[in-house]
């Protein structure tokens, strides 16, 4: 029985001890009786140890007093039947009331410590005054060692601690749950400059150009809003809605005086602005769509509220850099991709690694190890990945194959 009884101190001790302190909150909101006793047992751990502990003690000590006992009644004051006693009780105490009972603790501590609550709820209460007693030497001690128990229990958790948790969640918690959490948590370290179109692939309306080139480019357009310039690419003056200039269209004949009465006012972001501080400005400023601008006020790209959206749950579409669809892949096993995607989307749609701490697209990265203008046919090896320039527009990059697997330098 004193084994028993030891076994199942023991246990308690490591169950309580192991347990998911977040997961048996959770318990606890449900409204599980167990995980909230256990919840409150784990406020006061100096408590909960001093009554685990008291129990414990008595119980190993009582056995071993007992198993004197019953030698010297058996063989006397024998001094080798006693030593042998002590050598058999001391095993008994270490596999069937310390090792096993803990090793099960600590395997099942969540449907262990709601049920053992209960018990040492009770005894909590019974051991008031012996455990207050036992504590007034512990807290001395704590003091006289310049220790703050409280200060040093602080068990909330941080960023990093998030992504481990995260990390080893496991199956626990579906994959793409997994990395939309993830990605969250790369909101403060991405800018708008890593998530923004560039500004050579932004579709915007001339004003100096010809009434009818203006008038074909909103019927072909497949955007809801066009920024509007006039006569040079950084003159911004409004952000067009295309489909209600089209309505008003269809009852007036064009007027440039008009059409710039449609236009709203452009929303301008600095470079270097983090995705997470964007979300927020765009939510109060009720805008859905920027122009990212560095500190001289030259235009680098548009970034808009999908834009954001996509570098937390992925893109809303199955195309890959260049514009192929996700199925085309060539027969080597290769991509040709465009020389102006953000290195970022590569990474993330053909699961490569390539460094993000330099330039933001395959061009630039292609620019930084060659040291010279690119030229067709030419292929290096960045990250132990095979890039080959396929061709090459206006000193620049326009199309590129990256290699089907990653070589070993």
């Amino acid at each position: 029985m004193l084994l028993v009884l030891s076994g199942f101190f023991s246990g308690s001790e490591t169950s309580m001890m192991a347990v998911n302190r977040y997961r048996l909150k959770t318990m606890s909101r449900s409204g599980h009786r167990g995980a909230q006793l256990a919840e409150k047992l784990l406020a006061q751990t100096d408590k909960l140890l001093s009554t685990v502990l008291i129990g414990n003690n008595l119980v190993n000590s009582a056995a071993a007093a007992l198993v004197t006992v019953i030698v010297f009644r058996l063989f006397g004051e024998s001094e080798l039947a006693l030593t042998l006693a002590t050598l058999l009780v001391t095993f008994m105490i270490l596999v069937f009331s310390e090792v096993t009972p803990k090793v099960i603790g600590a395997s099942w501590p969540e449907k262990i410590a709601p049920v053992i609550s209960y018990p040492l709820t009770i005894m909590a209460n019974v051991l008031r005054p012996v455990i207050w007693f036992v504590n007034l030497f512990v807290q001395a001690q704590l003091k006289l060692f310049r220790l703050n128990p409280a200060a040093a229990s602080d068990r909330s958790m941080g960023v990093e601690e998030l992504r481990t948790l995260l990390a080893e969640s496991g199956s626990l918690l579906p994959s793409q749950h997994r990395t939309i959490l993830t990605n969250l948590f790369d909101l403060e370290e991405v800018t708008v400059d890593d998530a923004m179109l560039p500004r050579s692939q932004i579709e915007a309306i001339d004003l100096a150009a010809e009434a009818d080139e203006i008038l074909r480019q909103l019927n072909t357009s497949h955007h809801a809003r066009l920024p509007v310039y006039d006569g040079e690419p950084n003159n911004v003056i409004g952000i067009l809605h295309v489909r209600r200039a089209l309505a008003r269209l269809q009852e007036e004949t064009f007027d440039i005086e008009k059409f710039r009465g449609w236009l709203r006012e452009p929303y301008f972001i600095p470079s270097g602005t983090s995705l997470y501080v964007q979300l927020t400005q765009f939510q109060a400023n009720r805008q859905s769509l920027g122009l990212v601008v560095d500190e001289y006020g030259e235009l680098l790209g548009l970034v808009s509220v999908v834009d954001i959206l996509e570098e937390i749950v992925g893109e809303f579409t199955a195309v890959l850099p260049g514009g192929q669809d996700a199925n085309c892949v060539q027969s080597d096993g290769s991509y040709l991709v465009d020389g102006a995607t953000p290195l970022r989307e590569l990474n993330r749609k053909l699961k490569l690694q390539f460094p993000l701490d330099g330039p933001r697209t395959l061009n630039g990265l292609l620019l930084e190890h060659l040291e010279a203008m690119p030229d067709a046919g030419v292929s290096v090896l960045i990250a132990g990945y095979p890039v080959e320039i396929v061709q090459v527009q206006e000193r620049m990059v326009k199309t590129a194959r990256i290699g089907p697997r990653r070589l070993k330098r």
